[in-house]
């Protein structure tokens, strides 16, 4: 394979396909249609609700996007199933409710520091833990990582006990030049924090692409993805790549962490439920597919708010769940597997 079929082999892993994006807006424009003529919409209130929804929905779905990219991107790189994800997105939060507790300074000013931490942390533990483990059985792999999270949300409640937490953020509820926080949409309220987080991770987003596909590390990391071997023979040192890329993955769910601690509630479990969500997007947008997981963590989204007013009274994650499943039966491979040809 020449060096350029390898770049546009590496580019269709991470990519999103043009297509993609009218998946989210035939969604969209289904779900809106449906809160028109159906029961729940006839009245004010419902349609109310259902706005309310959508719009939660959507912007959740940002920040679990740029989860589940780390995810995918760690497995992309170094095929580790890394269940640890969610209880590094907790320990990320502890960071920042410690930083912005202990200094004052405002929580969204550790954008600049907690990822960075847990780039460090990320990075020693793949040194240290995972790469023993890389080539022996996926079962010893599943479980180290499995034993890696319980160890770290064990630890967080030994310290920290499972007394909730929170962060204060005076300014989330003021005018802010011509808007008055929260908005108000044809009666949905939307918060300056959820705002906020969906805006940052796409910028995070945004970020992530430009780096893997415009520097010459994001270029090593890519062909150590696609070909580790034929990446060490032309000089890739190919060790340091997966160390400095589990640093990335973790450091993408700690900018995560630091997005969502302003409306959630911190507890040492908080992560478990975005380590289920990220494992479903990366399965529907295709495993090791970045750009899949960012369109997935917008349906994922979508489904899991839009799923509660379809079956009212069970969890959220049902409809989750059921897409999951007819995903692994109808198209395993993900919905953006295999990318563009």
């Amino acid at each position: 394979m020449s060096r350029t079929e390898a770049t546009q082999t590496l580019r269709t892993r991470l990519d999103i396909p043009r297509w993609s994006w009218g998946v989210v807006v035939a969604v969209l424009v289904v779900v809106w249609r449906w809160a028109e003529v159906s029961e729940l919409a006839a009245s004010g209130p419902g349609r109310t609700i259902a706005l309310q929804a959508l719009l939660t929905g959507l912007l959740i779905g940002g920040v679990y996007g740029l989860v589940a990219m780390g995810l995918s991107l760690i497995f992309g790189v170094l095929e580790i199933i890394n269940f640890a994800h969610g209880a590094f997105l907790t320990l990320a939060m502890y960071v920042t409710w410690l930083i912005a507790t202990t200094t004052g300074i405002d929580p969204y000013l550790t954008l600049l520091i907690t990822p960075v931490i847990m780039f460090v942390v990320g990075a020693a533990v793949q040194r240290v833990v995972i790469s023993p483990a890389m080539g022996q059985p996926l079962e010893n792999q599943l479980l180290l990582t499995f034993a890696l999270a319980i160890l770290i949300e064990n630890a967080l409640l030994l310290v920290f006990a499972a007394n909730p937490r929170s962060v204060r953020i005076p300014w989330a509820s003021a005018a802010i030049g011509p808007l008055d926080f929260p908005l108000r949409l044809g009666g949905a309220i939307i918060e300056l924090p959820r705002i906020l987080a969906f805006l940052g991770g796409l910028v995070i987003a945004g970020g992530l692409f430009a780096f893997l596909n415009r520097t010459r590390t994001g270029t090593a990391i890519r062909a150590v993805g696609l070909n580790p071997t034929g990446a060490a023979l032309v000089g890739v040192p190919v060790g340091r790549i997966q160390v400095m890329t589990f640093g990335i993955g973790t450091a993408v769910a700690a900018a995560a962490g630091v997005l969502v601690l302003p409306f959630l509630t911190l507890e040492p479990t908080t992560g478990a439920q975005f380590n289920i969500l990220s494992f479903v997007i990366v399965v529907l947008g295709g495993l090791g597919n970045v750009g899949g997981a960012l369109v997935g963590g917008l349906l994922i989204g979508l489904t899991q708010e839009l799923g509660g007013l379809l079956f009212p009274g069970q969890s959220k994650l049902l409809p989750v769940f059921i897409i999951f499943i007819a995903t692994l039966f109808l198209k395993p491979e993900g919905l953006f597997g295999g990318g563009a040809e």
